[in-house]
């Protein structure tokens, strides 16, 4: 007779905690209802309901007022521009790139520079950026002393009135973000049958990718894709430093028509957040009309029998928007740091003639508080979104365990949901969400603006864990379970210990998505919760280069920790962690 296995464990069954499907619904409708009640907040002061500021009565007289606001159509018109325009860069850039250099050593090294990228956040590569390209920037004085320029040219590039220098900010941080996913995407389109299947029918390498593989893997990355669209359309901080004032796109005259001390102000600005939305959603309505008319041109090309074959010099014109967008961060970030050490630098000096302390004995001080509030509601989000995710994954593995070579994904209606915030422009629902803050008055917080933050914390941090949570050998568990571990104990000693880098990674990209939220925490903080991004974008108004240099790296030094930490406490692990790796 067999003897009993023990109990090994008092954890409580898996099942009985976690619902297999209803948790990851759950869970995926709570991530998603701020969005909703944000929207009610903002639809009813739209139509002139807000009982606290006197609008008892229902009225439209808010969007006439926008509508009569000067300059209205140039700010939409910039909003439609940048998210498409952004969008088209940076996923074309992302397609080149793997096109030209997947296989070879351009591809290795890329994967390698994405973490200390995506580490830097969006309004301290918007300042690095501005050091970079500004009349009296590094590129004006390197081209100082053969045009023979003795003081910065009179040229209109920060804040011009396109908005190109705006759209060159998003695009520098966007694209390492659509590369990370599509790297991730690639391994799961079969790329080196395709490709060696196209080849056969003579295609050249480039135009094998960009007909078999690349298809299938934007299909898998086209939620982040339209997440970068709807950023890109409703932006405020790479706005605020590099974008126009006259006007301004419509996300920034949102946010100074909601701060206005003339509180009549927040009914048309919660029309111009109802406005947003309808300029969001026709930029995606574009963007996905611009999938199908390219998808009938490849398929129109795949008919006319050229195949492409020379693509000799296609290597070089591909790697060109990545390597631009690379190289604009880290020269961005290698300026704020000598400015944040510079002494006087004069116009058209390379480098600065003397260094000191001076500014960072200034800023260290100043800006001990906000770097304090932006750790703690940092670590508060990023935690709390990867037990959430952690559950939703492992409710959705438990409902639907893969037969033999069948791949687990979430339900496109889920992960619609997960990434819902990201979708539906912040400024629209975040000010709806204001709003029902200061009805229940509530007082600002970190754990509320923690709260707040998990938000767009969680879709990111489910994006980075999905595909190697799903991916790990089950037979790791089945071996668990037959020596009588219960599902709470494989998780806690099996998968989560394998599993330990995508976790950490994933903790990391969360907390520096955090880091980088601006306009949630200048709403629902309201001035009182300051964080090093709010400190460092009020800083783009002012002149001191030293300041926001030193500003911007403190911003930065965050993210770069939680990215250092998450590639070295896996190496610092027994032999015995490091020996077991998931695929």
């Amino acid at each position: 007779m067999r003897a009993a296995v023990p109990a090994t464990t008092s954890f409580p069954r898996f099942s009985r905690v976690v619902r297999p499907g209803f948790s990851a619904w759950a869970i995926a409708g709570l991530l998603a209802l701020p969005v909703g009640v944000g929207l009610a907040g903002a639809m009813l002061p739209a139509v002139g309901y807000m009982p606290a500021l006197g609008g008892t009565t229902f009225s439209l007289a808010p969007f006439r007022a926008l509508f009569a606001q000067p300059g209205l159509a140039a700010s939409i018109g910039l909003s439609l521009a940048s998210g498409l325009l952004t969008t088209a860069v940076s996923t074309l850039g992302v397609a080149l790139f793997l096109a030209a250099f997947h296989g070879t050593i351009g591809h290795r090294v890329a994967r390698r520079a994405l973490a200390p990228l995506l580490a830097v956040p969006h309004a301290a590569a918007a300042f690095g950026l501005a050091f970079l390209i500004a009349p009296s920037g590094l590129l004006f004085r390197l081209l100082a002393l053969p045009f023979g320029f003795d003081r910065p040219p009179d040229l209109l590039i920060l804040g011009d009135p396109l908005g190109l220098a705006m759209m060159a900010g998003l695009v520098a941080k966007e694209m390492p973000f659509l590369l990370l996913v599509a790297l991730a995407a690639l391994s799961q389109a079969d790329p080196d049958r395709r490709m060696a299947l196209a080849r056969s029918l003579g295609y050249g390498k480039a135009a094998a990718f960009l007909m078999t593989v690349w298809p299938t893997v934007y299909r898998q990355i086209r939620l982040p894709v339209l997440a970068v669209t709807a950023y890109a359309s409703g932006v405020v901080d790479v706005a605020l430093i590099l974008g126009p004032s006259t006007p301004a796109p419509l996300a920034v005259r949102l946010l100074g028509w909601m701060n206005d001390a003339d509180l009549s102000l927040r009914f048309m600005a919660s029309a111009g957040a109802i406005l947003q939305v309808a300029v969001t959603g026709a930029v995606l309505g574009i963007w996905l009309l611009g999938e199908r008319l390219t998808g009938a041109m490849r398929r129109q090309a795949a008919t006319t029998g050229h195949r492409y074959r020379r693509d000799t010099g296609f290597r070089i014109v591909g790697s060109l928007p990545v390597a631009l967008a690379g190289s604009a961060v880290f020269l961005g970030l290698l300026l704020l740091l000598v400015w944040s050490f510079a002494g006087f630098w004069g116009f058209p000096d390379v480098l600065p003639p003397s260094y000191n302390l001076t500014t960072w004995e200034r800023v260290l001080p100043a800006a001990a508080g906000p770097m304090a509030t932006t750790f703690l509601v940092a670590i508060l989000a990023a935690s709390a979104a990867l037990a959430l995710v952690v559950v939703l994954l492992e409710s959705r593995r438990c409902q639907f365990r893969a037969a033999a070579g069948r791949a687990i994904r979430l339900q496109p209606a889920i992960a619609g949901l997960i990434y819902l915030p990201l979708i539906v422009p912040q400024i629209a629902f975040v000010f709806g969400l204001q709003v029902l803050v200061m009805a229940l008055r509530l007082e600002p917080t970190i754990l509320l603006l923690a709260v707040v933050h998990l938000i767009f914390v969680a879709p990111y941090v489910a994006l980075a864990l999905a595909d190697p949570w799903y991916a790990l050998d089950p037979r790791y568990e089945q071996v668990s379970a037959s020596l009588g571990h219960g599902p709470i104990t494989r998780l806690f000693r099996v998968r989560l210990p394998m599993l330990t880098a995508p976790v950490l990674t994933a903790v990391a990209i969360g907390f520096a998505t955090s880091v980088g939220q601006y306009l949630p925490t200048v709403l629902i903080g309201a001035g009182r919760l300051p964080t090093i991004t709010t400190e460092a974008v009020a800083l783009a108004s002012g002149g001191n280069r030293r300041i926001i240099g030193a500003y911007a790296l403190l911003q930065t030094l965050l993210p770069f920790l939680a990215f250092s930490l998450s590639g070295m406490l896996p190496r610092l692990l027994s032999p015995q962690r490091r020996a077991k790796r998931a695929p």
